[in-house]
This record gives C-alpha cells, sequence and structure tokens, in this order.
C-alpha cells in the first residue's frame, strides 16, 4: 500500500493536486468518498481541532479506515490530517489514535518561535510514528473556515508580508517539517459578495524553487490552505508552480448549509434526518456539472 508521501510524489509528476477537503459530520464524509471512488482518486479528509472536538478524534479515525476498507479498488484512498492543530498536546492525541498526517499551526507565531514550536512537534511526533507526516505553516492567513465580510486582521495579504523563499527553506531545515503550508495572498475562508484575493504565483515558485535546493530528502511538498472561493485559473496556475495538496472547507459548509435549508423546506414535517439530506448531496452529485481532479 502506497503511502501518503508516495501518492503526494506521484500525483506531483503529472501536475495534478490532491484535494484536501474537511469534514464536521458524516453527511460530508459520506460526499467526499463518492466523489473520490467515482474519480478513481485519492484525497485527504481534514478536521481541524473544533472538528475533532465534535467527531471525536477516534471516531473520525474509525469511519475513514471504514471507508477505505468498503470502497478500496484502484486509486481510491482516504488520508486522514488533524488539520491546524495548535497544541502539542492535541498533536500528541492525532498521532496516537492513528492520522495520517498532522498540521501544526504556529502561522501567527513569530518566525524564531514558530521554528521551536514546530520542530518540538515534529520529533514528538516522530517517536510516536515516524510513517505520520507533519506539516508546518509560515505565515499568518486566518483562522476560521467562514463566510467573510472583509480580511482577517493581520492576516498576510502585502507582498511584503506573504512568506519568504529565504524564510521558508530555513523553516523546512530547522524544523524537519515534511509539508509546508506558506502563506501566499491566500486566506482562509471566503468572501461573500467579493472575489478572493488573487495568489501571488510568482512567490509559490520562488518559495518552491528555495525548498527544492535544499539537501536531498528535504524537498518538501507545498500545501495551499484556504482555497475557497478561488478561481479556478488561479488553483491550476498554483499546481503548475509548485503546489501539491489543495485545502477546502468554506465551499463545503456553505453547500450543506443551502442542501439542509433546502430540504427542510420542501419537507417541513420531516423529522428523520437521514431522509432530509437530498440523495444527490450525500453521493457527492454535481447537479450533471462535470467534475475534474485539481490540476
Amino acid at each position: 500500500m502506497r503511502s501518503l508521501l508516495e501518492i503526494i510524489r506521484e500525483t506531483e509528476k503529472d501536475k495534478v493536486a490532491i484535494g484536501h477537503f474537511n469534514i464536521s459530520n458524516l453527511e460530508q464524509l459520506k460526499a467526499i468518498s463518492h466523489v473520490a471512488a467515482k474519480l478513481n482518486v485519492p484525497v485527504i479528509i481534514g478536521t481541524s481541532e473544533g472538528e475533532r472536538d465534535y467527531i471525536g478524534v477516534h471516531h473520525a479515525v474509525d469511519l475513514v479506515k471504514s471507508y477505505n476498507k468498503e470502497h478500496a479498488k484502484g486509486n481510491y484512498r482516504l488520508f486522514l490530517n488533524a488539520d491546524h492543530t495548535h497544541t502539542l498536546e492535541n498533536a500528541r492525541k492525532a498521532a496516537e489514535v492513528g492520522y495520517d498526517a498532522i498540521l501544526f499551526d504556529g502561522g501567527k507565531l513569530p518566525l524564531e518561535e514558530n521554528i521551536r514550536a514546530t520542530k518540538e512537534v515534529v520529533e514528538m511526533v516522530r517517536k510516536i510514528n515516524k510513517n505520520i507526516l507533519v506539516e508546518g505553516e509560515l505565515g499568518y492567513i486566518g483562522s476560521s473556515s467562514e463566510v467573510r465580510k472583509e480580511i482577517p486582521e493581520g492576516a498576510a495579504i502585502n507582498p511584503g508580508d506573504l512568506t519568504r523563499p529565504e524564510e521558508a527553506a530555513r523553516f523546512v531545515e530547522e524544523t524537519g517539517v515534511d509539508m509546508l503550508a506558506p502563506a501566499v495572498g491566500n486566506i482562509h475562508g471566503m468572501f461573500a459578495n467579493a472575489p478572493e484575493p488573487r495568489l501571488d504565483i510568482e512567490r509559490i515558485r520562488e518559495i518552491k524553487k528555495a525548498v527544492e535546493n535544499l539537501p536531498a530528502g528535504r524537498q518538501v511538498p507545498l500545501v495551499l490552505h484556504g482555497a475557497s472561493g478561488n478561481t479556478d485559473e488561479d488553483l491550476s496556475v498554483a499546481i503548475d508552480a509548485g503546489i501539491s495538496i489543495i485545502h477546502i472547507s468554506t465551499e463545503l459548509r456553505v453547500a450543506w448549509r443551502k442542501g439542509l435549508e433546502e430540504a427542510l423546506k420542501e419537507n417541513p414535517d420531516e423529522v428523520a434526518p437521514y431522509k432530509l439530506m437530498p440523495e444527490d448531496l450525500a453521493k457527492g452529485e454535481s447537479g450533471g456539472e462535470k467534475i475534474t481532479p485539481l490540476q
């Protein structure tokens, strides 16, 4: 069975990114799994600290394992990531119960403190299971998957605030992370009535070049967070520039709410939850629109 890192490296050769989708409930997991099976592709399931508190860290692991067992064929595979983990203890919990990857989010910390804290998480996770991938975040891009009216305070949007290539290389080398999430004009969440800021594609290329020039074995994949609301064109160019994983959460939350509101309106007397969620949404259907991998 191929590891997550092996699959990332294989898809990088084809200029295809792996989709990372956050879940808060069974309906979201079911929809993502059905689409992944239909496309015959691997995907990463993410659960933030809040989502893990709601679902339960053990339950999240068990659910993903059960879906892998039920649908295992071809290239389909679900991997589980402990998204946006802010403490050493929460990283430990995810590692001990069997997550495939852990993102330690020190993006809001000063560089030196971020390096120290991230390195501590990497060393701890390695002792528990050396096969778990640890991702670090460099640069603050907001902290919540929500529909926004304005850019989050302190988010790195201006060119001078984005992740610098030399800092990215230093961060990777000193922390030992397996993946890096830089700030390249992306923000968490999406705007209600305005387009997302454009990604800084040239900065992505510069960061990718910087981490590729590290010693053998330290060239790490780049992860794009906060992709909800970004245009397909921006994402495609970002992948070509060096992005290997793309995170989407807010768009899924919006789709879930709209689907539920429509179901309640159409079935005002229904009380059975499994009868309320539209079957096409639960199965990941797109209303006739063609679904394609991120490339």
